[in-house]
């Protein structure tokens, strides 16, 4: 039986980045490896997961050697780089926390809560603790399983500083039941943001397909002119709210439900959202804005929230449309930007 070399003489992983749904790493090959395929090599450094979910993540374009998408059998050579996404590894068992929560609405089968900027929707092997999750875990009577005991109730999920309403299971059937609405995309959910400049149409369509970042693998990317095993359709449709000169508010309708979508099709498009300088927004303040007042960022990061969501009850089948109010440093930039635009007319 062919031994593993010690991994110390044969490359280094680095760890740069966690996520509440993915990790990504990236090893360095020192030496050659004859006869040694990617996924093999692959299930010796992360023996956790299987070789066919290891060939599955290749064949999805989570992995990349050299900076392109490869197969399975590809054999190792020194001096390969190797970026990989991987599923974040959850904690064993979930501790409830007295978090408060925002409930927007609550019966035996569901709860509606607007979410805060700044946590995260379940645990990761980096957050195990402070999450929406652990704060539902304490509050409801009870929840649904979900897909892992480790996410009790969540049916989808917000990005960390994304604000706004969010949906919790209480029952099991109610959890499969609006998470068919979602897969049948008979949900439907309108974002409102602050973008930088002034859009020329008052809506339109971003039909642009979303991958991993080719060469930062936390962030993602549309891909328009090539194919990439790792990209997936997306689509986001956008309505312009109210004008400011140098900034918009916008409605937005995603009609599909990819990692950063909103974010990343509004920076494709020229537009990025205020605070998210991760796709090219700045970083305001009421004096950046003013010439007064507090230079302190009036967020942490993107002024994005998910504002109102329609869909129908999953047990007794009543349309419902609930709406998360807009957090005080959202609502602060709206009136700014407002005041702005009226004083010059």
């Amino acid at each position: 039986m062919e031994s593993e070399p010690p991994r110390e003489a044969e490359d280094l992983v680095v760890d740069r980045e966690s996520d509440e749904s993915f990790e990504t790493y990236q090893l360095r090959v020192r030496r050659k490896l004859p006869s040694r395929r990617l996924d093999k090599y692959l299930h010796g450094r992360f023996p956790s997961l299987s070789r066919t979910a290891i060939q599955r993540l290749i064949r999805d374009g989570s992995v990349t050697v050299n900076g392109r998408a490869i197969k399975p059998s590809y054999e190792m050579s020194g001096g390969d780089v190797i970026d990989l996404t991987l599923p974040a590894q959850p904690p064993k068992r979930l501790i409830p926390e007295n978090i408060p929560l925002e409930i927007v609405y609550e019966d035996d089968e569901l709860m509606a809560i607007n979410k805060q900027a700044g946590i995260i929707c379940h645990p990761a092997r980096g957050d195990q603790t402070g999450t929406i999750a652990n704060a539902v875990a304490y509050h409801a009577d009870r929840l649904s399983q979900g897909s892992a005991p480790f996410r009790p109730g969540i049916v989808h999920r917000l990005d960390k500083y994304t604000t706004g309403i969010m949906l919790i299971a209480k029952s099991d059937e109610a959890h499969w039941r609006l998470s068919l609405q979602f897969e049948r995309r008979t949900i439907q959910k309108t974002y409102l943001a602050v973008v930088q400049g002034t859009l020329q149409l008052d809506g339109d369509t971003i039909d642009a397909p979303i991958g991993v970042h080719p060469v930062v693998r936390e962030k993602f990317s549309v891909f328009v002119r090539e194919k990439k095993l790792h990209t997936k359709s997306a689509v986001t449709h956008y309505e312009v709210g109210e004008r400011y000169g140098d900034h918009t508010l916008v409605k937005l309708f995603p009609k599909t439900g990819r990692t950063h979508q909103l974010r990343v099709h509004m920076s494709h498009i020229g537009h990025p959202i205020v605070g998210d300088a991760m796709y090219g927004g700045r970083v305001v303040s009421e004096q950046s804005l003013t010439g007064t007042g507090s230079d302190r960022p009036l967020f942490v990061n993107q002024a994005l929230h998910a504002w109102r969501i329609a869909f129908r009850h999953p047990i007794s089948e009543a349309p419902l449309e609930l709406e998360a109010p807009f957090p005080p440093p959202f609502r602060r930039l709206v009136t700014i930007l407002r005041e702005r635009r009226d004083e010059a007319g």
